[in-house]
């Protein structure tokens, strides 16, 4: 029996190859200037979150972007 694999709205088989393909063939410095890039970014916030509580956050960026995406 095949088991369907359930991705993300807007995910599919092919843009989990890409991803994966991207990390996988990024050179140490390319990963490192990648993190340094996003952590420049001042539209991002990057902060410490208990693991136990990583879902509940997901969840709520899940909602947000919901909302913002039908707005």
């Amino acid at each position: 029996m095949t088991k369907k694999t359930n991705f993300p709205p807007g995910w599919d088989e092919s843009r989990v190859k890409r991803v994966l393909e991207h990390y996988e063939s990024q050179s140490e410095y390319e990963a490192f200037a990648e993190d340094e890039a996003a952590y420049e970014d001042r539209n991002q916030t990057f902060m410490e979150i208990p693991n136990e509580l990583v879902p509940v956050v997901r969840e709520l960026i899940a909602k947000k972007t919901a909302l913002t995406s039908n707005a």
